[in-house]
């Protein structure tokens, strides 16, 4: 109670004490804990940094699920606020990664994300390594909810690496805060690559420039370990990113130079990274150059760097060199470490199977593993032996006979007796007529192991002799002797075994229940082998999850596969986007409202779709919003959004199938727009593809505007627009998400065509499905009159070429053009519309090559005509 009271006090000294006392004195189910929490809370609140950091520090010492519910929130407003000083920005983001391990249902972390991911742009480095240490913990469990942390994290890796924009107080030895390198190498790995060629452009030069600078060591060890450990890191993302490019070829020549170092932590860190290498490569040849000197690393004097090199030979063994890598690896389990045996049992078990040449080989190999390693093979490895034989007819003679030699040894490993018991019971009459292999030889040889083994293998062993009763009748009378003495012994299990067994084997000769109980084991039916699951279980998470497993290319692959179902769960469909994807449960969600007007425009195609948990950003609404934007799908330049405080303008130029978009940024206000970042969201990324052609500047200086230009590409067909998401930081975290007047008539180029052409063109293209028609009201002009001059604004801004003395009708247009896809190559595209003033009525007719295209079209004029006339 008096250290409780010491921490309201106002002294400095006596509320030290008090928090001293808490931290060691309490532990985090202590019913004491409740009477603090109101006075750390008010600790935090209070305008003064030296008791908030004590604070903090009680609560990332203590750490309690309550205290966690209570105050997670006030750790979390002390990290974001403007006025905090940066020591407690790093101490607060420090005290939330501590939360979030021991109770991450408390955190809502998805909630967070985006404005925990724009402290990432703060000027103190400490404060960013801090909160990336947190964002990398978050993000492991929510990719989606911090996805925009990728272009954070490379920017971040640019400006230090490429412009070296970095104060000299986090320089180490010359290396630019390379604890900040390593953990943004490491965040950007968990994330699948990037398709953005901008992003990757700047990734590959920052993972060059780093190599570059790591290629020739320094005489200085501090600079060397630093340097090492951003090197190793920049060179997993490679991998991560691409297997075969010129990179990771540059790093696997700086790996073998590693394994090879006179440093144990260098070897180990070259070994683990060509492990990595291994389970990403498509070819292996690169790594087999060194296979003698990984080899030779099994020997090592370091244990850790033994295991790497373990994990290294399991990694990269194929069908060319499992031989020589199982044979050397069973070498080696006669003297390796016991704390290695187990895994190297499980590793050498599943590349026997897998690489095995002919059966033979896998069964003198699995064999010899079982004879070799005692205690260590689990009961995995021999029932994955028995599964083999059984279901391969031309193995069990072979198998019957080894097993027979090996059990001729003095010192016999009960694994051992439990597959000769089985094996021999099945198949031991196949080889009972060669000599040396007799009935009673059989008998004899196993039974004399059996004074050895535990109940459960003895049990077994009664179930092989009942299987001889029937085959073999020369030995009958000492297989009853047996059964006879087994039925008084105390063990349960072994005497029911031994009376069920005497009975059946005192039957009469011709007696059919015997040859019926004990016929032929079947085929086990085909199943995955346990192995690879005991293995991954003992392995186990770390708290830093690996985006790898050891094991090669195709073990990996079949993870990723896994995880993606995992992720996606049952029933769910892949719409192959990178941004904004939707699954079949959410697009039958949004089909049965197709009805209802659900966006400002009535507009389906602009609905917010999901991915997971992932929600699509809500597009900002309102009247002035919504006229911009119609007037920008058939206008090249404009304003697009405006407020109190940004301008967001476009102009635009297509060619093709190629645009270019220059988004015009204005700060309006007189502060700068911090952490500002823009991305792109495409529903279809197989249809339309939209790339920024350099990273965004992450601040928007007072009263000035700046310029970002946008690439895009029609690959396909398309029905909805890209959006843009805008975020800063003025003040409080705001975000803005517009729909970009990108649209699939953005493609079409204008064809002239004379009046005979036309009409031949549209009668060969016909009528539905490849013709869309809509008839829609208009209203008329001031005078009364149609309004000729806005229709043809509307279809030639939507780049249709007006052709002229075509109709008879003057108030009737015709137009004409061809949609440039990358894809799918030219479709043309024709277009009628014949307004009738009388009626007030517009019929609008258009025909395509492609029915989606000329559903599309007419879709987006239409809309626009029917708001031009309302």
């Amino acid at each position: 109670m008096e250290a409780v009271n010491l921490i309201s006090s106002s002294k400095y000294s006596e509320k030290q004490i008090g928090y001293l006392a808490v931290t060691l004195l309490m532990h985090e189910n202590s019913d004491f804990l409740r009477l603090v929490v109101n006075s750390i809370r008010k600790d935090l609140d209070e305008n003064n940094e030296v008791s908030n950091c004590l604070a903090l520090h009680a609560i990332a010492n203590v750490g309690s699920s309550e205290m966690a519910e209570a105050l997670s929130e006030d750790v979390h407003r002390l990290l974001i606020s403007p006025t905090s000083q940066t020591f407690v920005k790093k101490k607060a983001a420090l005290t939330l990664l501590r939360l979030y391990r021991k109770h991450p249902i408390v955190i809502p972390a998805a909630e967070w994300a985006l404005r925990l991911v724009s402290i990432m742009d703060d000027q103190d480095l400490g404060v960013v390594i801090c909160v990336t240490s947190l964002i990398m913990a978050l993000a492991q469990d929510h990719l989606d909810a911090y996805a925009v942390c990728y272009t954070k994290a490379v920017d971040r890796l640019h400006r230090l690496v490429i412009e070296g924009e970095y104060s000299a107080t986090y320089a180490y030895y010359k290396v630019p805060s390379p604890w900040l390198q390593v953990k943004l190498l490491r965040l950007l790995q968990y994330y699948a690559p990037s398709e953005d060629a901008t992003l990757r452009s700047v990734l590959h030069e920052v993972l060059q420039t780093i190599m570059k600078n790591s290629a020739e060591p320094s005489r200085n060890v501090q600079h060397n370990n630093a340097q090492h450990a951003v090197l190793f890191e920049a060179i997993s993302l490679a991998i991560h990113l691409d297997a075969s490019s010129p990179l990771v070829g540059t790093s696997a020549v700086l790996l073998a130079r590693f394994i090879s170092s006179k440093e144990t932590n260098v070897r180990y860190l070259g070994l683990d990274t060509m492990a990595h290498l291994a389970a990403r490569a498509d070819s292996l040849e690169p790594l087999k150059k060194h296979q003698g000197t990984i080899i030779l690393s099994l020997r090592d004097k370091d244990i850790s760097v033994r295991r790497r090199a373990l994990d290294l030979l399991y990694s990269m063994c194929d069908t060319d060199n499992s031989e020589l890598i199982v044979g050397e690896l069973l070498r080696y389990l006669k003297v390796a470490d016991y704390a290695l045996r187990e895994e190297m049992v499980l590793k050498i078990a599943i590349l026997t199977e897998k690489y095995a040449n002919s059966y033979k080989w896998y069964v003198d190999t699995i064999l010899q593993l079982i004879s070799a390693a005692g205690d260590h093979v689990g009961d995995e490895v021999w029932y994955r032996v028995v599964q083999i034989v059984t279901n391969t007819e031309d193995l069990q003679e072979y198998a019957a006979k080894v097993v027979f030699e090996h059990l001729k040894s003095p010192s016999t490993h009960e694994s051992l007796v439990k597959v000769g018991g089985y094996i021999l019971g099945e198949y031991g009459h196949l080889i009972a007529n060669d000599a040396g292999y007799s009935p009673l030889e059989q008998f004899q040889i196993l039974h004399s192991k059996s004074q050895f083994c535990v109940a459960s293998t003895r049990s077994l062993l009664l179930s092989t002799y009942i299987k001889w009763v029937n085959v073999f009748p020369e030995i009958k009378p000492q297989l009853i002797n047996i059964f006879e003495r087994y039925r008084h012994v105390l063990d349960a299990e072994l005497q029911q075994r031994a009376c069920e067994f005497y009975s059946l084997a005192s039957r009469p000769d011709d007696d059919e229940v015997l040859q019926n109980v004990c016929e032929e084991m079947p085929p086990f039916p085909p199943r995955v082998s346990a192995l690879i699951g005991r293995l991954n279980r003992k392995l186990g998470d770390t708290e830093d999850k690996r985006t790898w497993i050891h094991g090669g290319k195709e073990m990996n692959l079949e993870r990723h596969a896994n995880s993606r179902k995992a992720t996606l769960g049952p029933g769910s469909s892949v719409t192959g986007t990178a941004t904004v994807t939707g699954t079949a449960d959410a697009q039958d969600v949004m089909n049965s409202l197709a009805g209802l007007n659900l966006s400002s425009s009535g507009d389906q195609s602009d609905l917010s779709r999901v991915d997971g948990s992932v929600i699509a950003p809500r597009i900002a609404v309102g009247p002035t919003v919504e006229k911009w934007f119609n007037k920008l799908t058939y206008n090249a330049e404009g304003v697009l959004y405006e407020d109190v405080q940004i301008q967001i303008g476009i102009k635009s130029r297509y060619q093709g199938h190629l645009g270019q978009l220059a988004i015009y940024l204005g700060n309006k206000i007189s502060v700068p727009l911090t952490s500002f970042t823009s991305t792109i969201h495409v529903n279809d990324s197989e249809a339309l593809s939209a790339t920024f052609a350099k990273i965004p500047p992450n601040t928007l200086v007072p009263r000035t505007q700046s310029q970002q230009l946008l690439h895009v590409e029609c690959k396909k067909a398309f029905s909805s627009f890209p959006i843009l998401t805008v975020s800063f930081l003025a003040g409080a975290h705001q975000s803005i998400s517009i729909r970009l007047p990108i649209s699939v008539t953005k493609f079409i180029e204008g064809v002239k065509l004379g009046q005979a052409d036309f009409f031949e063109r549209w009668k060969v293209i016909g009528g539905p499905p490849r013709e869309a028609q809509a008839v829609f009201p208009i209203t008329l002009d001031g005078t009364g009159q149609l309004d000729l001059v806005r229709y043809r604004q509307v279809v030639s801004g939507n780049h249709l070429e007006i052709l002229e003395d075509v109709d008879p009708n003057p108030s009737n247009l015709v137009a004409a053009g061809v949609l440039h896809t990358s894809v799918d190559g030219k479709v043309g595209c024709l277009l009628r519309l014949e307004p009738n003033r009388e009626a007030k009525l517009c019929r609008l007719t258009v025909r395509s090559t492609s029915e989606d295209v000329a559903m599309e079209v007419l879709r987006l004029i239409e809309k626009l005509l029917r708001l031009d006339s309302s």
